[in-house]
This record gives C-alpha cells, sequence and structure tokens, in this order.
C-alpha cells in the first residue's frame, strides 16, 4: 500500500509540475490547492521519497547514456575497429577486438600497459587495436606524430616502439619519442619526412571524433563490443569482458 501511495505521490507531483499553463488556469484552484497540499505533507513526512525519486532519475539517465553510446558505436563501427588511422597488434583474425586508445604520458595508461601485454601473451585469438588519443598537451601530441610516423614506415616496428615509449620513465615528447624510433633503427630522414604529412592531422581528428561522440574524455578508455569502459580497470577486469564479448 505504501508504495502505491508513494508512486501517486511521485506521479501527481510530475503531473502537476507538467501541466501547461492552460489547463492550470482552468482547473478548479481549490482542487488543485487540496492535491498540492497533499503531496506537500507526504513529501515532508517521507523524504526519502524524494531520495528514491532522484535514484530512478539517475538510473534512466545512465541507461539513455549507455544506449547512445551503444547506438555511437554502431555508427562509427568501421572508423573504431577497421580504420586505416589505427595499429592492430595481437591477433589480426581474433574473435574479439580491444580497443584502446591512450596516451603516451597518461600514468594510468603506462601502469595499464601489463595488462595489455599480458592479455596478448595468454590468448590467442585477441586482436587489439590501438588509437592515439593525446590529450595530455603538445609533448603527448609530438610523441603521438612520431608513433603515427612509425606506424606508417615501419609498421612491423611500431610495436616495439610502443612498448618502449608507453614503458619508460618520464615525460614522452618530441625527443624521446624520435630516440626510440632511432634506436629500432628507422632512418631520422624518413621519419621527418613523415612527420611534414598530414597523416598525424588526420588520425587525431578521427580518434577525437570517436571520442566525443562515445564520451570519453581521458585515458586509458576502452571499447568492446558495443560497451565502452574507462580508466585503468586492470587486467582481471578486461578479461571477463573480453570473455563475455566471446561467449
Amino acid at each position: 500500500m505504501l508504495k502505491l501511495i508513494r508512486r501517486a505521490a511521485i506521479t501527481s507531483a510530475a503531473t502537476l509540475a507538467l501541466l501547461p499553463a492552460s489547463f492550470s488556469a482552468q482547473a478548479d484552484p481549490v482542487d488543485r490547492a487540496e492535491v498540492e497540499t497533499i503531496i506537500r505533507e507526504y513529501l515532508v513526512q517521507n523524504p526519502e521519497v524524494v531520495f528514491e525519486a532522484l535514484q530512478e532519475l539517475d538510473m534512466r539517465r545512465v541507461a539513455e547514456e549507455e544506449s547512445a553510446r551503444q547506438n555511437a558505436i554502431a555508427e562509427l563501427e568501421d572508423e573504431i575497429y577497421n580504420s586505416e588511422y589505427q595499429v592492430v597488434l595481437g591477433n589480426p583474425d581474433g574473435d574479439v577486438t580491444l580497443v584502446e586508445l591512450f596516451d603516451y604520458n597518461c600514468g594510468y595508461c603506462k601502469r595499464a600497459l601489463g595488462d595489455m601485454v599480458r592479455l596478448v601473451d595468454e590468448d590467442d585469438n585477441l586482436r587489439i587495436v590501438l588509437k592515439e588519443f593525446p590529450v595530455l598537451g603538445k609533448p603527448s601530441q609530438d610523441a603521438a606524430r612520431v608513433a603515427v610516423a612509425v606506424a606508417e614506415i615501419a609498421p612491423e616496428k611500431y610495436e616495439d616502439f610502443h612498448l618502449a615509449l608507453l614503458g619508460q620513465p618520464g615525460r614522452a615528447n618530441m625527443e624521446s619519442s624520435m630516440k626510440v624510433a632511432t634506436d629500432l633503427g628507422i632512418s631520422e630522414a624518413d621519419l621527418e619526412e613523415s612527420l611534414e604529412s598530414s597523416r598525424a592531422a588526420e588520425t587525431f581528428q578521427e580518434v577525437f571524433t570517436i571520442a566525443e561522440q562515445l564520451g570519453i574524455t581521458g585515458t586509458p578508455s576502452y571499447i568492446v563490443g558495443d560497451e565502452v569502459i574507462v580508466g585503468a580497470v586492470g587486467y582481471d577486469a578486461l578479461k571477463e569482458k573480453i570473455a563475455a564479448e566471446r561467449e
């Protein structure tokens, strides 16, 4: 009975709040005042109803946001999973794809690097897609520009470059990323030439568009199937999401 009263009170309050002005002007002022008094008295005596209503509102908001993300993922499927502006590690023909948006100067990305390596080592059927998402300023953008150049010039060396640069201490920038690349035997002249192209700008534009559409603002962020996972959630959580998508 109490639940019914609560539901009626909330419904009545919402209905009164949404009534158009024309209807309000025509309504019997005595009846309306009586209803408002009943609702007000009930809410004062049962303030937890307001909390319950806010909880319900928040749950609906989260559900709507998740639904919008899923729709956006479906619309951007090719850009997310099969873009020319990305690097694929692991099994390129794997049955599950884990997409990671990262920044070379993100401390959490550095911590999460071991999770990615372990997942690839243990799962022969996992496909990893890496997307440059340099959100931490110009040094990150410069490092990402070199990474894009490495992927274009010597894609077979990108994984070693990525592991070395993201795994090293200190701040990644143009100088440190160029050193990592040249230490791998990539010509500095070739890198400089690639840096002059529009490839990096096109890469960033696509990734930032994806992030905006999916409501992603930080790194690391992951996409598995139609789900966005924000933050360095750890190996176990990622493995669970991969297993769920596989099932």
